[in-house]
């Protein structure tokens, strides 16, 4: 509205509710339950939750803070912030609940839906109040006031300083001040009334408060100092504490008026709660409740909300002062105005407030609710999102706002879908703004820009609403807007003539789903039923009004038009109310009165018959519906109704002869299934008509085909079901039927079985398919058993012995046939023969016509399971002869035969060219999995596997398909491939790129790479330890050190680097790593390289670890010198190995840094180095000492042991029990245990107890290996383990001819047996190990003897193990023979 309506004269308004009068009663139970009613739109309590502080801030805090506007909304967890944005259209808006509502295009372009006035009706009621507005426009009154209502009073306040009270009559009750008062305090600015109408609070533009007792008329306070004078108030309000106001002024301050009474004197206290210095509040809204929720929880909080320029707050002011929430606006224009607004809204299953808030085109709602610890908890709702800016929002109801944009026009929604109801302009309403008041005019107009550019369009005074009617002030006139009653509502619509449009709105009263209802309530049924009966009245009036309009009588083509618009509406509402007896009495009694709208009612009724929504009609109507239907020849809509009828409304009769007249097949099978349950007589009729199926046609000849197939089934045709009762018998009839050998009536030359053999020339697949789906309903009895048998002999008969059908026809039977004998419970015989036969005809080379579908038969054929049925050797040649080149493949693929299968291809000309595509798949099963790729390709398509590697385009597939295949960990047979070295090079270069980590294991194992182009691809990716790697497996070991000594160098030089922001420091661990990788390096390679070229590894090594020292800063060495020191000493101790100590030594020396004089900084290493060299030597000296005197030890017991004699216990050999000086063998040896027992050479051979060990034999005492181990010699071993009597042996051989007897030692195997007892006896690993340890070749160097690589497991010295221990004890004492 522009300025010029604005002048000075102006006053404000406001609305309470007298709660105390007993006109107001209280709700109701069932009241208080509609209320919490949720519904499907109500929004979760427990969503967009806002987080509850430890410490609330004080509004001291909040007044020092920085305003930030463009601050959001921070909710503890963002995702509940899952707002969905609805949009709703009026016939003059957009889009109510845009999800973009700053896009204004965005909002041109959208599509206009139909608009809410054809929907929703007229919602609301905008009233002109006539006795009120001809006061104000009087003489006396100015023309511009502020207005508050309550359920008894409407007060008016005026630019004069008067206040006039009206009753609900609008009659003047009482004209309150003076205009002295006036003229001094200046005009009412705002206006309050407690709950009770007994108290109302004024205030003025200039600053002061007056307070009046209603009753009586009398002045009870007037108010001066309440807060800083010179400021307008802007509102005043009481809270549900009647001692207790607010207010607001225009320095945007806000301050709590506490009225008390002491001993008769009025008095009012003033505490200020906010200060308009750090941000000017403009709108407050305490919480009222209504008289029945007095005694809810949150009452006791006493709760204001807080509109300021940047944020929104809500503050309790019991039990004390504090702050529950703050909420920042954001950015946004200036110029909008702050709104708030209350109110109880039942959410779940309680009652809580929610407060609306407003700047701009947002709506925010935020339900507060109180938890059992007295906290206050406050949850953000679904917001609405508008194309246009508000100047005011007021609930009107829990479910229904009402907004007022900056062009003055109201805007009725639904809050829970936000669907826009109606939208009404008020601009002749000319509603007074308060404009003058916010600029603070009266007083000089000292108030801030900011609040004086949102005063333009405040009319926060001038709107009111109580109980359900909204107040709007203008310059002239007081107009009230109410919500009209559902009747009311209806009833608009219907003076204006939209009957259909009130037919649409009374439907969606009926069925719960209108807004903004009132004045219906009750229960569902009763609410229901009294809609339902409205609307019979207006389906009368329509009617009525239908006969009425009729256009002139001869137009035909206008009538059936205009009938066609209207009867449907009729027909629809009465069936949606299930009212047939209305449809079919009054209405198609007035519908009958003209024979246009008569035809196109019954023609209305087709679509509500076959889709089963009309199915019981009078038999008038139904004989009317077919008389018409046949008169104007609509045959086929005449039987698609039939056939959803109710037959027994119907005269079967005369149906089925107009039907049978009309070649109404479909309908006349209808009637005689559902009417007479006969399923066989309209299917005898029809055979005959049809005679054969390709004569009749393919229509008539499926129509036959598909009321058996239904039979069959236990479907009824042409739909339905039939009765579960009645399958199994309409089944037999039916196969009864089927299987006759003739027809009735059949002439001479027809062939036996003539109704199968007609359905199987017809469909055979799907006939075929049919009886499967039937046997398996058969009961497994005897009867079940033969009936299919007979079924199956019946089908082989009508179609192996004729040669009418084709080979795919005849190769459906086999399958059927396949299928059926390889079920488990299978009882069906077919002679194997008829396999053959028919693999001999689909086979015949003879015969090339049919070619593709003759292999596609039998590829069926065995994919049902019919190969159990062939010889599989004789299938595959006939295949093969037959060239069936996909019933080879499929073999081929059960036997595992895949490279067969490639030949299979090549050779088929329909699929030669899909051989080109198979390494276009075997790249699919790379992407799905690459290790059972590259496994399947190695072993079938290895010659494939280059070609298969350039066509793959994905390089990380590519990788993972070559680690499959080269890598042997991965478990493909490396022997089957035989690859150029490139692709194992391409695979590295691939690793390097995806796995770097890997590469150096990788390379152990591969094999086929060339050295020079992997050194390339390694150095490429900066792969230190795989060059070096590679480098030493060249035998460049010179060059392999400098990798790694400069990969070592570049790690201590980062380490040691003041600047700690340029790389990222490696860890000490990782330093530690690589120096133990190039001291294994050169350990490995020391032993085959002179003095000079070991010199040239050891002392860069030992340059390296030194110089940091040397280059880093005191304060970076400090952190690091331990750590270095300790590493350099590592170099020493595994150098020493290889380098003398002078040398070393001699170099230290010649360091800048050691060389300075202080011999502290090298005392260190130098006594490290003395103290390992001493340690060494004794190790050594006493090893030495040791081994020797164990082996002297050994020797001599084993020499004594050797020499002793032995003494036989008999001169005769304990098997063959005769004198060893009787035998005359000269081959033959005597041998003597030490167990005393005596044999022959030969005897103990022939009794297996030698056994020959290495060109020696070692032999075995039989009596007493026989007595542990049952004469099991073979198990000789274990009896050295346990401890057998076996003990040295001599061999004596016998020389008759000199008479003389000689022993001779073998000591071989003496001395093997001896040391396996010194092993028994020392089981330590310290003198053995020590023996082997010191039997290995040093290299002849002095200070090497006990030094070994650290990294290389062939050199592990046992002097190195942690666990080492000398073994000092001596050697057991010899014992004496």
């Amino acid at each position: 509205m522009e300025t010029e309506n604005l002048d000075p004269d102006q006053g404000s308004f406001s609305v309470t509710d007298d709660s105390s009068q007993q006109s107001s009663p209280k709700l109701s139970v069932t009241e208080l339950s509609k209320e919490l009613e949720t519904k499907s739109e109500l929004i979760d309590d427990k969503e967009f939750d806002i987080p509850q502080v430890d410490t609330p801030p004080t509004l001291e805090s909040i007044l020092n803070e920085t305003d930030d506007e463009e601050e959001p909304f921070v909710l503890e967890d963002p995702s509940l912030l899952n707002i969905d944005n609805i949009d709703t259209h009026s016939y003059d808006t957009s889009s109510v609940a845009s999800s973009d509502s700053g896009d204004r295009t965005h909002l041109k372009r959208k599509k206009k839906l139909r608009d809410s006035f054809s929907i929703h009706g007229s919602v609301i009621r905008l009233s002109l109040l006539k006795g009120i507005s001809a006061q104000i426009v009087s003489a006396a009154v100015s023309t511009s006031f502020p207005l508050i209502s309550t359920s008894s009073l409407i007060a008016v306040g005026t630019s004069h300083g008067l206040a006039l009270i009206f009753d609900p009559n609008q009659a003047l009750r009482l004209c309150l001040g003076s205009t002295a008062v006036g003229a001094q305090y200046g005009a009412i600015s705002a206006l309050s009334i407690n709950n009770d109408c007994s108290r109302l609070l004024c205030g003025f533009a200039k600053g002061q408060i007056t307070m009046w007792d209603l009753a009586s008329g009398k002045l009870l306070r007037s108010i001066t100092d309440a807060h800083p004078p010179g400021t307008a108030i802007l509102h005043i309000k009481f809270t549900d504490d009647p001692t207790l106001a607010i207010c607001n002024d225009s320095g945007g301050s806000v301050f709590e008026l506490s009225f008390k009474r002491v001993m008769g004197v009025r008095t009012c206290e003033s505490r200020c709660l906010f200060s308009g210095s750090k941000g000017e509040v403009c709108c407050i809204e305490p919480l009222h409740a209504k008289a029945e929720l007095r005694d809810h929880p949150i009452t006791q909080y006493s709760l204001l909300a807080m509109a300021s320029l940047t944020k929104i707050l809500v503050i309790g002011l019991k039990p004390s002062l504090k702050v529950w929430m703050t909420f920042p606006y954001g950015r946004m224009d200036p110029s909008s105005v702050p709104l708030l607004a209350w109110h109880f809204v039942a959410v779940q299953t309680a009652v809580n407030p929610v407060l609306a808030f407003c700047r701009g085109d947002v709506v925010h709602f935020l339900l507060v609710k109180r938890d059992d610890s007295g906290a206050i908890h406050v949850t953000k709702q679904k917001q609405l999102h508008l194309h246009y800016d508000l100047i005011n929002f007021t609930w009107i109801n829990s479910r229904t706002v009402v907004l007022l944009d900056s062009v003055e026009k109201l805007h009725v929604i639904d809050r829970q879908t936000q669907e826009e109801l109606e939208t009404v302009e008020i601009s002749e309403v000319q509603l007074v703004y308060n404009s003058s008041h916010f600029k603070s005019l009266a007083t000089g107009g000292n108030v801030s820009q900011a609040l004086a550019l949102v005063g333009e369009k405040a009319c926060y005074q001038s709107i009111s609403n109580c109980g359900g009617q909204i107040f709007y002030v203008g310059t002239k006139s007081v107009h009230v807007m109410t919500l009209r009653s559902w009747r009311e509502r209806i009833d608009h619509l219907l003076k204006q003539e939209c009957l259909n449009e009130a037919l649409a709105l009374a439907w969606s009263f009926h069925e719960g789903k209108a807004k903004a209802v009132v004045g219906l309530s009750g229960e569902e049924q009763k609410r229901k039923a009294v809609v339902a009966d409205r609307m019979v009245e207006i389906l009368i009036h329509y009617a009525d009004r239908i006969m009425k309009k009729c256009p002139e009588q001869g137009k035909i083509q206008v009538m059936e038009q205009y009938f066609q618009d209207m009867v449907p509406v009729i027909v629809d509402y009465c069936l949606l109310l299930q009212r047939m007896d209305l449809l079919f009495s009054q209405m198609y009694d007035k519908m009958a009165e003209n024979s246009v709208a008569k035809g196109v009612f019954l023609e209305c009724l087709e679509p509500y018959i076959i889709s089963d929504k009309l199915v019981g009609m009078t038999a008038q109507i139904m004989k009317d519906l077919l008389l018409h239907f046949q008169d104007k020849n609509l045959m086929a809509n005449m039987e698609a109704c039939i056939v959803h009828m109710d037959v027994t409304s119907l005269d079967i009769q005369q149906v089925v002869l107009m039907c049978w007249e009309n070649h109404l097949y479909d309908a006349m099978i209808y009637v005689y299934n559902s009417g007479m349950n006969d399923f066989i007589t309209p299917m005898e009729k029809l055979f005959k008509v049809i005679a054969h199926p390709l004569s009749a046609g393919k229509s008539l000849s499926g129509m036959v085909y598909k009321s058996l197939i239904c039979c069959l089934a236990g479907r009824a045709y042409p739909l339905g079901n039939i009765s579960e009762n009645l399958v199994p018998l309409v089944k037999n009839q039916v196969f009864e039927f089927l299987i006759r050998l003739h027809s009735a009536e059949a002439p001479v030359e027809e062939e036996v079985y003539p109704y199968v053999r007609t359905l199987l020339h017809f469909d055979t697949r799907e006939f075929l398919n049919v009886l499967a789906l039937t046997f398996e309903d058969f009961k497994n009895d005897k009867q079940a058993v033969e009936y299919q048998q007979r079924i199956v002999d019946i089908l082989l008969k009508v179609m192996v012995e004729n040669s009418d059908f084709t080979p795919s026809q005849v190769g459906c039977l086999f399958t059927f046939l396949a299928r059926q004998l390889a079920k488990p419970n299978n009882t069906l015989f077919v002679n194997r023969t008829l396999f053959d036969q028919v693999l001999e005809f689909l086979c015949s080379p003879d015969d090339d016509s049919r070619h593709s579908e003759r292999q596609q038969v039998l590829l069926e054929l065995l994919q049902a399971g019919g190969i159990v049925q062939f010889e599989e050797s004789r299938l595959i040649q006939m295949a093969e002869k037959a060239e069936f080149y996909q019933i080879c493949e499929f073999m081929y693929e059960r036997e595992h035969r895949y490279d067969k299968i490639i030949d299979c291809y090549l050779h088929d000309p329909l699929r030669k060219q899909y051989v080109i595509f198979l390494l276009f798949q075997f790249i699919e099963l790379i992407s799905v999995s690459p290790f059972k790729a590259a496994d399947l390709i190695s072993i079938h398509f290895s010659d494939q596997i280059e070609q298969i590697i350039q066509n793959l385009e994905d390089q990380y597939l590519l990788f993972q398909f070559l680690k499959s295949l080269l890598d042997p960990r991965e478990g493909v047979n490396q022997d089957l491939l035989q690859l150029s070295p490139s692709v194992t090079e391409q695979f590295i270069e691939l690793l390097c790129q995806y796995d770097p980590e890997q590469v150096l294991e990788t390379l152990k194992f591969l094999e086929s790479y060339r050295l020079e182009e992997t050194i390339q691809i390694v150095q490429k990716k900066q792969l230190y330890e795989a060059s070096s790697y590679l480098l030493e497996k060249k035998e460049d070991i010179h060059s392999a050190f400098l990798v790694m000594l400069e990969f070592l160098q570049r790690k201590l030089s980062i380490l040691t680097s003041e600047d700690e922001s340029s790389v990222e420091v490696p860890s000490l661990k990782a330093i530690e790593d690589t120096l133990a990788k190039t001291i294994a390096l050169c350990q490995r390679n020391s032993h085959k390289l002179n003095q000079q070229q070991r010199e040239a590894l050891w002392f860069p090594l030992l340059e390296a670890m030194m110089s940091p020292k040397r280059s880093s800063s005191s304060t970076v060495l400090g952190h690091y010198s331990e750590f270095l020191k300790n590493l350099t000493m590592q170099v020493l101790n595994n150098m020493a190995a290889f380098i003398s100590l002078p040398l070393i030594l001699q170099r230290i020396l010649q360091d800048p840094v050691y060389g300075r004089g202080k011999l502290g900084e090298i005392q260190g290493l130098v006594l490290g180095m003395l103290d390992s060299f001493n340690y060494e030597q004794t190790l050594l000296e006493t090893t030495t000492n040791l081994l020797n005197h164990d082996l002297h030890w050994s020797l001599r017991n084993l020499k004594a042991s050797v020499t002793r004699g032995l003494n036989p216990k008999q001169d005769y050999c304990c098997i063959c029990l005769q004198q060893y000086k009787r035998r005359q063998e000269t081959s033959d040896q005597i041998i003597v245990f030490s167990c005393g027992h005596l044999y022959h050479s030969l005897c103990l051979m022939s009794k297996e107890c030698g056994i020959e060990s290495k060109g020696q034999i070692r032999w075995t005492c039989f009596k007493c290996s026989a007595s542990h181990k049952g004469g099991k010699l073979s198990e000789a071993s274990s009896e050295l383990k346990r401890r057998t009597p076996v003990s040295l042996s001599q061999l004596i051989t016998d020389n008759y001819s000199n008479k003389k007897t000689s022993s001779e030692s073998l000591l071989d195997p003496q001395q093997a047996q001896a040391f396996d007892q010194l092993c028994r006896l020392y089981r330590g690993t310290s003198r053995l190990a020590l023996l082997t340890e010191l039997s290995r070749d040093r290299g002849g160097e002095k200070h090497g003897l006990l030094h070994v690589s650290q990294g290389d497991s062939a050199l592990n010295s046992v002097f190195q193990n942690e666990t080492f221990q000398l073994h000092l004890t001596p050697p057991p004492p010899l014992l004496d023979d």
